[in-house]
């Protein structure tokens, strides 16, 4: 499709200049921001300095800023001193208001990961490292070249090792697995109770069906009382589509997949061009 020099696309043109132009009716009062390619460049695994300014400011203007990641909190640690007013994180299957008041949860049925630990166990020469993602911790089952190339790209750190069915009991909020797309469509139609939400063609997270940012951010409008239309997200991956498509007001960074750009309502530069602060500047919300 067709983008204006703005970065919009022809067909939203008319909402953007809409939105811009009604700023005091369409007042955001909360902003979603995905981590990884958004808010840190992969690059540098950094904050870039105009995004860490903007968002000082946006907090000075009284409107709330959030995380929505498919990080555990406990594996968020490329950004530096920076504080949110809630965290919507594993892909929107464990929510907080502030870093500590959980208020969701949604974890994988218990069947789904009995399933896959069975599938390994049958499967032995087709069996993929995965990550069990707990409320407290995070195990790995294995690791290879693949492995090794997605925790450098994140700047990740290594979970502990272990075998699935030695890992601790406990809910599983997540599973992050490493393989290709044809490997995806043979172990999925097990998971009976999942659906997978690829980001990158080295993993993918599976998550709990229905589960996405997308119920996260419902669930911090119910927590914090603001409107959907009232609401932002900024994003970059596959699993921010949903979100994007959701809120009041979806950005795609300059960075993000063609099919995640088609999702949002405005496109801005990449993460290492100031994307975010760009995006706010132009849409006059700064």
């Amino acid at each position: 499709m067709k983008k204006t020099k703005a970065g919009c696309s022809i067909s939203r043109l008319d909402f953007i200049l809409t939105f811009a132009g009604n700023f005091n009716r369409y007042m955001i009062k909360a902003i979603f921001f995905d981590i990884d390619g958004t808010l840190v460049s992969f690059d540098t695994h950094t904050v870039p300095q105009s995004t860490i300014e903007t968002l000082e400011v946006l907090k000075k203007k009284g409107i709330k800023v959030f995380i929505a990641t498919g990080r555990h909190l406990k594996s968020i640690n490329n950004l530096g001193e920076l504080t949110f007013d809630g965290y919507i994180t594993i892909n929107g299957g464990y929510c907080m208001a502030g870093a500590h008041e959980v208020i969701y949860k949604n974890p994988i049925a218990s069947q789904d990961i009995e399933a896959l630990k069975t599938w390994q166990e049958k499967n032995v020469h087709d069996r993929f490292p995965c990550m069990l993602v707990q409320e407290n911790e995070l195990y790995l089952s294995d690791k290879n070249e693949r492995v090794e190339e997605v925790l450098t790209l994140l700047n990740f750190p290594e979970p502990p090792i272990l075998p699935l069915r030695n890992m601790p009991e406990g809910d599983v909020f997540q599973i992050v697995a490493f393989f290709d797309e044809s490997r995806e469509k043979k172990i999925m139609p097990d998971l009976k109770n999942c659906e997978s939400t690829r980001w990158s063609p080295l993993f993918t997270d599976i998550v709990p069906k229905g589960g996405s940012k997308r119920i996260g951010i419902d669930k911090m409008i119910a927590h914090f009382g603001f409107a959907l239309d009232e609401t932002m997200a900024f994003g970059d991956g596959g699993n921010d589509i949903q979100m994007l498509r959701h809120v009041g007001l979806g950005v795609a960074m300059g960075n993000a997949e063609e099919e995640v750009k088609r999702a949002a309502h405005y496109i801005t530069a990449s993460v290492d061009d100031d994307g975010i602060y760009k995006a706010l500047k132009n849409l006059n919300i700064l």
